[in-house]
């Protein structure tokens, strides 16, 4: 089992920056790839950014790429999401999620087992 936990969401205004920290327990020496995602009102969730188990690659979605930057300390177990320059359009809730089987198609929902419960981020025109 693997336990993640977000944090750092707010309220921003546009043009803004917040930093969210996702931090994992349990077998998180079984981790690989890590993911956020987010949900927007009425919307389905999205893919946002993937980082590799070593960290030396990432992706992103087209829409954040630019402006988000993700990391990772495998040392604490932790993944962050460098967000800047915020829209409005990113207001959302924001999950983190693990992915335990090593697979390839990170952009999608079934590639991760764990999820985190998500903290709201809202950006205010």
């Amino acid at each position: 089992q693997v336990q993640l936990v977000e944090s750092g969401g707010g309220l921003v205004q546009a043009g803004g920056s917040l930093r969210l920290s996702c931090a994992a327990s349990g077998r998180t020496f079984s981790i690989g790839v890590m993911g956020w995602f987010r949900q927007a009102p009425g919307k389905e969730r999205e893919f946002v950014a993937a980082i590799s188990r070593s960290g030396l690659r990432t992706y992103y979605a087209d829409s954040v790429k630019g402006r988000f930057t993700i990391s990772r300390d495998n040392a604490k177990n932790t993944v962050y999401l460098q967000m800047n320059s915020l829209k409005p359009e990113d207001t959302a809730v924001y999950y983190c999620a693990a992915d335990m089987r090593g697979g390839s198609e990170y952009y999608t929902l079934s590639e991760y087992e764990y999820w985190g419960q998500g903290t709201q981020v809202t950006v205010s025109s």
